[in-house]
């Protein structure tokens, strides 16, 4: 591949126009278009400014032969598997892929419930004749049907772990000149990130107001079953929004090896996610459960913040056991 090639490809990977490369280079956008078109090369110290700009070796930029971003010239450690750009962005596509299935699942778990309390609030309300045990069959069916739906899409994420699970382990590193690509990617992404993880987490901090307000002022049991709909809605939304961003957040974090995928805190990240995933699906059943149980929605609400607490202190001893037996 040749010089003009490289750089065009460099610059794309970064998400750059040939003016953001010229500003940086601080060169005109013009000298950057006859580069690109092979029409003049740069000098030696340009070629040296761009390995700079662009995290690569000059024998990268310079070598026609070399076609692969890995100019370093280091050993690779023994047991790590090196991983080049295509693989690395490869793999972020993959988290995100398997995030966006996901999610469709967790939703429609959340949202099972939903036509039978729609239901309920049609027989509660006298509305088109409905009785209450043709509502209940129905909106057990419903459920089962949707909650089926939801596991198709759990077992269709599996396929992607195959892909993913050589990086999801320690044992790699990222070739030369990756690593600044994958910085300059999550320096861009950081702001979105941050707004939406905002906008989520408030979604479930309110989400709960609506049931709460409606169970003080004594409202009537139609009114309580539309504000837990409400609830679940915003908690489906918030859900929706969080998860992908996170998984891609995650990925480029894993990438660099940074945050919570620091080598000294992977493992505790790894088994925060394994207690996660076990938890919360339990809580999410006792409420359920409870709630249909004693169709009490005013009161079972109780049982997010008091779980929230006991998570953190059942981390926290899990935490201490687990230092206690190293």
């Amino acid at each position: 591949m040749i010089l003009a090639n490289k750089i065009i490809k460099l610059r794309k990977q970064f998400n750059w126009s040939q003016e953001d490369l010229a500003e940086k280079m601080d060169v005109s956008r013009q000298s950057v278009s006859k580069w690109e078109s092979a029409n003049s090369i740069p000098d030696l110290n340009k070629i040296i400014t761009m390995g700079e700009i662009f995290g690569v070796s000059t024998d990268y930029l310079l070598k026609d032969e070399i076609e692969s971003i890995d100019g370093s010239g280091e050993d690779k450690e023994p047991g790590l598997i090196k991983v080049n750009l295509d693989q690395a962005s490869q793999y972020v596509e993959n988290k995100m892929q398997e995030a966006t299935i996901i999610v469709k699942g967790v939703i429609l778990s959340i949202c099972s419930v939903i036509p039978f309390f729609i239901l309920l609030a049609l027989v509660k309300s006298n509305q088109f004749n409905i009785t209450g045990n043709v509502a209940s069959m129905s909106g057990v069916v419903l459920i089962l049907v949707m909650v089926s739906i939801a596991i198709s899409f759990f077992i269709k994420s599996s396929q992607y772990k195959s892909d993913i699970e050589m990086l999801d382990s320690d044992q790699f590193e990222l070739e030369y000149g990756v690593s600044s690509i994958f910085k300059e990617k999550l320096e861009r992404f950081k702001p979105s990130y941050t707004q939406k993880i905002s906008f989520a987490i408030s979604l479930f901090m309110f989400s709960i107001i609506p049931l709460i307000a409606v169970s003080m002022l004594s409202g009537t049991q139609v009114m309580v079953l539309m504000m837990v709909i409400v609830m679940l809605l915003m908690i489906s939304m918030g859900i929706y929004i969080i998860v992908p961003v996170s998984a891609k957040h995650n990925a480029y974090s894993n990438l660099l090896k940074e945050g919570d995928y620091h080598p000294k805190k992977r493992k505790e990240t790894e088994r925060a996610e394994k207690l996660a995933a076990f938890y919360w699906p339990l809580v999410t059943a006792i409420y359920i459960g409870w709630s249909l149980w004693t169709m009490n929605w005013g009161v079972t609400w109780i049982v997010w913040p008091v779980a929230a607490i006991a998570f953190a202190a059942l981390y926290g001893l899990v935490a201490l056991f687990d230092k206690d037996d190293r």
